[in-house]
């Protein structure tokens, strides 16, 4: 159990997120054309797992908008974005900010996702949503960083996700 504070309040989330060195825990979600997927699609490929509460606010919009940036010229890395959002809203997002680098997936078909990942919000008004987390694999799916963001309000660390994937980023490329 994780304790995360909305708006003030603190709230706990199912379990924790997967310890480093371990291995993630698979997942099955939905991506924008409606197709299930696992990490198996994203064999022998780097991953940054972005996870969050809706791409509906802010915070959410803007990590995605930051992590489809930091994708660029880096290929080998799969940029997952992960919420109980529908596939739909996704699709939408992506369009609306002609988002080439990141791949939105929705939970709304897989139950676990949350629990696996311990991002499940038990209590209040978010309760069943995911918290806000960031989960970087290598290619063997070996858990290489990991952030459970204490407050909702607030974005991930960008530049220690990169890090662990050995890639420098320009501090600068955050301003957008």
């Amino acid at each position: 159990m994780h304790e995360i504070v909305y708006e003030g309040t603190s709230y706990r989330t199912y379990g924790e997120l997967p310890t480093v060195g371990s291995r993630a825990p698979d997942v099955s979600l939905v991506n924008t054309s409606l197709q299930d997927v696992t990490l198996a699609n994203f064999m022998d490929m780097r991953k940054v797992l972005n996870i969050f509460p809706s791409i509906d606010t802010p915070v959410c919009a803007k990590s995605v908008i930051v992590f489809n940036k930091l994708a660029e010229n880096h290929g080998d890395v799969a940029m997952l974005m992960v919420s109980y959002d529908l596939p739909f809203a996704h699709a939408r997002f992506q369009r609306e900010h002609d988002l080439q680098n990141v791949i939105g997936l929705s939970a709304i078909r897989h139950a676990g996702f949350g629990q696996n990942y311990g991002v499940q919000i038990e209590e209040g008004p978010l309760a069943g949503m995911f918290s806000r987390a960031v989960v970087v694999l290598d290619e063997n799916n070996t858990v290489v960083h990991r952030e459970q963001i204490a407050d909702i309000g607030e974005e991930p660390d960008y530049i220690s996700a990169y890090k662990a994937l050995g890639i420098d980023i320009n501090p600068l490329d955050l301003d957008i």
